[in-house]
């Protein structure tokens, strides 16, 4: 986990240090980079036999965690919402 961090904190380093500059080469291949990133963790866990085990379990809870901080976010909006156009109406709140 220290190496992760270590090399987000360079990465932001030169970031900032050649922020003035435009970095073409950077910018085409990140795309890339991510799927490539993207297609060597689906082949990790495809060929993580614990995981493909329980991948309906794993699935099911993924689904109801999404739909829960969906649902959540909804409310919070709606809530939020609700609340700001009570005021601008006069008060109403």
């Amino acid at each position: 986990m220290f190496i992760v961090i270590t090399l987000m904190l360079a990465g932001i380093l030169v970031g900032w240090l050649l922020r003035g500059r435009r970095i073409q080469a950077v910018r085409r291949a990140i795309t890339p980079l991510i799927w490539l990133l993207l297609f060597l963790l689906g082949v990790e866990v495809g060929g993580n036999e614990r995981i493909i085990r329980s991948l309906h379990a794993l699935g099911l809870e993924a689904l109801l965690i999404a739909v829960g901080a969906t649902l959540g976010s909804v409310l919070a909006a709606w809530g939020l919402w609700r609340a700001v156009a009570g005021r601008r109406e006069g008060g109403r709140a």
